[in-house]
């Protein structure tokens, strides 16, 4: 696809806020990810304490994607990534991505206004993940780079991968606080006394007595 936009890890702010809510993109780099809501309590931990993390995510990214993974012979093995829900970290994520001046987050279901309001201030997008396309998605990774935190499972690590064309990939919020989702969301309040109206008669028809 054309409309597609190409964009190296690491990238800068400018750039950043050129991109624009509803945009495609495919990521070549380095990213980091863990779909554990432990990790980014520790990274908090680590923040409070003003000890680095063992894989440096500032200015960088931070996914919440999870991961079928395997200790090998010859080292930690990611065998496909797949996204989890972000709204599950809204209240960790704010001082995460002020903190450490982070760029890119994602996952999928998008994130809440506080998280919204400290992408604005710091020039970061979150990217929805295609749900279901684990394969695709696993296609893109090129080698495991790093893990830390091994005494979390494999899901819960922290992770930083190599990737080509990872995607594509939906903005889904920018850093100017347009969002898909509050979009759609938007849409279907509107759509909503239509679709109702709508069910009223499907059942006043099949009910007893109905036409």
């Amino acid at each position: 696809m054309s409309d597609i936009r190409q964009l190296t890890l690491p990238i800068d702010e400018a750039t950043i806020r050129t991109l624009n809510a509803g945009d495609f993109v495919e990521l070549t780099g380095e990213i980091v990810l863990t779909a554990g809501m432990p990790t980014c309590g520790r990274i908090l931990e680590y923040m409070k304490d003003d000890k680095p993390l063992p894989i440096d995510i500032a200015g960088g990214t931070l996914f919440h994607l999870g991961s079928y993974s395997q200790d090998t012979p010859n080292g930690f093995e990611v065998l496909y990534i797949n996204p989890t829900t972000s709204t599950r970290f809204n209240a960790l994520m704010p001082p995460i991505i002020r903190h450490y001046g982070l760029r890119m987050v994602g996952g999928k279901g998008g994130l809440d206004h506080a998280s919204v309001e400290a992408m604005k201030e710091i020039g970061c997008v979150y990217l929805s993940f295609l749900g279901g396309g684990s394969p695709l998605l696993s296609d893109a990774i090129k080698e495991v780079k790093t893990v830390a935190w091994r005494d979390f499972g494999s899901h819960y690590r922290l992770v930083k991968l190599r990737v080509e064309n990872l995607g594509p990939l939906v903005v889904g919020i920018d850093a100017k606080g347009n969002s898909t989702f509050e979009t759609l969301s938007a849409q279907a309040e509107k759509r909503m006394p239509d679709i109702l109206h709508d069910l009223e008669e499907a059942r006043a028809k099949t009910s007893p007595g109905g036409h």
